[in-house]
């Protein structure tokens, strides 16, 4: 399924339907901290504030929306510039096809352009896989390449659970003594996103 679907960069007008996508896992999992489903104007908010700086990925087929992925940042100060954040949220129908590789794999080539040297996954953690929460999604990034660096335990309450939270890493740069800067993801060229199987958004823009 994943071969038939075009990943391109969200804008802030899509928040109501990847507010959709998201919204279970708000309501019927504790894969989200979040208590309560944002509002559709807080949603494209936070898409609008992630692309200031960073990639923010939707994944499309026939106009219909299946997923997303972006990064943001891992810490604000500035020495944490070439570290960021890793999200991704799939349709409940589209796990397991192949998608979510396909955003990660986008979003590590923009990143690499982006100078980012380590990426993070901040992923809550069952002691026990439960009707809430399983530990897929550690798996999930594990297949990936990325390796369990911390655990925090106990720290989210969920329906009515203690759940922990785990912090995995993927290293895609050298660590150069002299590395180059970060670049905001406003900078990079047509051609980089092109590179990395991305299309503008539908306006032309590739940010906003």
């Amino acid at each position: 399924m994943a071969e038939d679907v075009l990943l391109r960069v969200a804008c802030p007008a899509d928040a109501p339907a990847l507010l959709e996508i998201y919204a279970p896992y708000v309501r019927d999992t504790a894969i989200s901290f979040e208590y309560d489903v944002p509002e559709t104007a807080a949603f494209a908010a936070r898409i609008a504030h992630t692309l200031q700086r960073y990639p923010y990925l939707a994944a499309e087929r026939d106009g219909e929306l299946l997923g997303y992925a972006y990064t943001g940042a891992f810490h604000p100060r500035a020495a944490y510039d070439r570290a960021a954040e890793t999200s991704i949220y799939l349709r409940g129908d589209c796990r397991g096809c192949g998608l979510g590789r396909r955003l990660y794999t986008a979003l590590e080539a923009l990143s690499r352009a982006q100078n980012v040297q380590n990426l993070y996954a901040c992923i809550a953690w069952p002691e026990a896989d439960d009707p809430h929460l399983t530990r897929a999604s550690a798996a999930f990034h594990a297949h990936l390449g990325y390796t369990l660096v911390g655990k925090f335990c106990r720290c989210g309450y969920k329906f009515g659970t203690w759940y922990s939270m785990v912090w995995m890493e993927k290293l895609l740069g050298a660590h150069e003594a002299e590395p180059a800067p970060f670049v905001p993801f406003p900078q990079l060229s047509a051609q980089t996103l092109l590179q990395a199987g991305v299309r503008p958004a539908p306006d032309g823009r590739k940010n906003f």
